[in-house]
């Protein structure tokens, strides 16, 4: 049996990449004062398919299945899901938590063609921030997704930023939209002419009619803002201004989900090592997901970034993101009779913080010795019938093949001398800036 095609396994060095990508995830969520929430993988159809949407996710790439009377779909995203959360849980009836400023990561489902950096089941990090209605938040949000990537060493980062305006703003656009492109409707792929009648915003993000003159004559939606719409916008961009976060002006950039108000944002960044263009978070403002959920009018504000996508990014900038290091030590059972204090050796080892591990099949030595070479063992603990007579252990320091018996009592404060205490002469070669411990 083979993994289903569009999917991955993770092990080992590859799993610990994962680790490391979550960790700065965690660090930089922490101090922006944001806290993890963690949502059901599947819901109920109704959550992510709303009437009239035109997205290609909710029309051609959900996973959606029947249990009886109730349809249910594993989720293609995570903002749906934790808006969804916010309503049932009532946290918009407490003005004290608000701004609720959440972050998820897990998994996704999408069924669309697998190819380099997309899958079937992917990962997403995602932010949202709900109940407040501010432009600074909207920076911040940037912000965060700026830091991100920063951190992960993800360099040349511009964001590329529109604003889709309020309610009055988009239907005075549609309106202009659909009289454009009435005389061009022949001209158009199929998911145009069904985004032509759902949402015609929605045409502007069509990667297949991108180059017909039709496309680039279209209306702009900056010439349809309203006077509150357009000073949102500018708040919004004397924020990145200040923070000092390049940004550029896109005014194609609808997004590809239709609950998207005022501010929408893309991170691209270019990779001279990929030899491309490539966006590594994206995301920006709703206010009418919190009603659709059965809430009070309330506005949000979050992005997402492909997990995969961060990894094979910072990885091609040169962030190896982990390294097998190896383990501090192994512990050689030379027999059946040893086995049991080997076990309370590497137990001892593990307590006092050191990664250990040992032999349990009590093989050859040299067939040990191998496998001291593959863990990349610092140190070799050799436990054999005359030590265990003897209640003491024989440890070889990998690095320098000094070997010792040393009492079972005082093996951590032998293996101790080994790491170098800041300021403290190394006992092996005598350097205070030696390496060839720990």
């Amino acid at each position: 049996m083979q993994v289903v095609k569009g999917t991955q396994d993770f092990m080992g060095l590859q799993a610990r990449k994962w680790q490391a990508v979550e960790d700065v995830i965690r660090q930089i969520t922490t101090v922006y004062g944001y806290s993890e929430i963690r949502t059901p993988i599947f819901e109920y159809t109704e959550v992510f398919k709303r009437e009239n949407d035109s997205s290609d996710m909710v029309n051609k790439e959900m996973y959606t299945f029947d249990m009886g009377e109730s349809s249910l779909t594993l989720r293609p995203e995570g903002t749906a899901g934790v808006v969804r959360s916010f309503v049932e849980k009532k946290i918009y009836g407490n003005p004290a938590e608000l701004p609720a400023k959440m972050y998820y990561m897990g998994p996704m489902f999408r069924h669309e063609r697998p190819q380099k950096g997309r899958y079937r089941q992917f990962s997403q990090f995602g932010v949202e921030v709900i109940g407040v209605k501010s432009p600074i938040l909207d920076a911040e949000n940037i912000a965060l997704g700026y830091s991100l990537v920063s951190a992960l060493g993800i360099k040349n980062i511009t964001i590329h930023l529109n604003t889709l305006g309020d309610d009055a703003s988009r239907d005075a656009y549609r309106v202009a939209l659909k009289e454009h492109f009435a005389s061009h409707l022949d001209e158009l792929c199929e998911d145009c002419k069904r985004r032509y009648e759902q949402n015609p915003l929605r045409l502007l993000d069509c990667k297949i009619d991108a180059d017909l003159e039709c496309m680039k004559s279209a209306p702009k939606m900056s010439d349809y803002l309203t006077e509150e719409s357009k000073e949102y916008f500018e708040q919004v961009k004397a924020a990145l201004d200040a923070l000092e976060i390049p940004y550029v002006i896109d005014d194609k950039l609808v997004r590809g989900l239709d609950y998207y108000t005022h501010t929408v944002f893309e991170a691209i960044a270019t990779s001279d090592a990929l030899g491309a263009q490539l966006a590594v978070f994206a995301g920006g403002r709703y206010d009418k997901l919190v009603e659709y959920f059965g809430g009070p009018a309330m506005s949000g504000v979050g992005f997402a970034a492909g997990m995969e996508r961060l990894i094979m990014m910072a990885e091609a900038e040169g962030n190896e993101l982990a390294t097998d290091d190896g383990i501090d030590a192994y512990v050689m059972c030379l027999s059946n009779k040893c086995l049991t204090k080997a076990l309370e050796l590497t137990t001892e080892l593990r307590a006092s913080g050191y990664i250990a591990d040992m032999d349990v099949q009590c093989r050859s030595m040299k067939a040990q010795f191998k496998s001291v070479d593959r863990s990349k063992a610092k140190f070799a603990l050799i436990l054999g019938e005359d030590e265990l007579a003897n209640g003491v252990v024989n440890i070889k320091h990998i690095a320098t093949q000094e070997q010792k018996s040393v009492k079972y009592e005082d093996m951590i404060d032998h293996i101790d001398s080994y790491f170098v205490v800041e300021n403290e002469t190394c006992p092996t070669c005598g350097n205070p800036d030696c390496t060839c411990g720990k």
